[in-house]
């Protein structure tokens, strides 16, 4: 028998789940996870999220309170969706901006619409990035990265080097980290 599971996170300390925990209750839900984690967290670590999709059976209904419960990015919720369709799993927003059940044979046209907005919008955003790299490097502007320390940190590095300290020694001197100190003593960029 096809049950409804509901999924709730909030992500900041002064937030609650309660009022969406309450919500999905209202809506029916058989069963409710949830949880008090940043988006930010690595979706395998939310460890509510991944107990809710794994209890999940072909013909269940997965509920949330709005689309971006689904997952942290845009491509990540419309893979997602992708995911549960293809296992005979539903999904319900309590917004009532997407209900699969409700859209029927239409609900992989619906998704691959939206699958196929994420990956030109990811392509669209790999070609701006290298767009805007490559005129950095034609024109000499900075091109990211961490800038590199200070000729002032480099030669003191170097100086504590030839007076003979450890390059552990140096790190605490100098309150620069060991790979960048090795970086300068080995010769190379820091």
């Amino acid at each position: 028998m096809a049950r409804t599971i509901g999924y709730a996170r909030c992500s900041t300390a002064s937030q609650t789940t309660d009022a969406q925990v309450a919500e999905l209750k209202a809506s029916g839900c058989d069963r409710i996870f949830h949880e008090k984690v940043s988006s930010r967290v690595p979706e395998e670590k939310r460890i509510q999220l991944q107990a809710s999709l794994a209890v999940l059976e072909p013909g269940d209904c997965w509920v949330i309170s709005k689309l971006d419960r689904a997952g942290r990015t845009m491509v990540e919720v419309i893979n997602r969706l992708h995911d549960l369709q293809n296992r005979g799993i539903y999904v319900r927003t309590l917004d009532g901006l997407l209900d699969t059940r409700a859209l029927g044979k239409m609900a992989p046209l619906v998704i691959g619409l939206l699958t196929g907005l994420a990956e030109v919008e990811a392509s669209m955003i790999r070609e701006r990035t290298q767009e805007s790299v490559d005129h950095r490097r034609r024109t000499g502007g900075d091109i990211g990265g961490r800038p590199g320390l200070e000729q002032v940190k480099k030669d003191n590095i170097l100086k504590l080097r030839d007076e003979g300290h450890s390059l552990r020694k140096i790190k605490t001197l100098t309150g620069v980290s060991l790979s960048a100190v090795q970086r300068v003593c080995a010769g190379t960029a820091a």
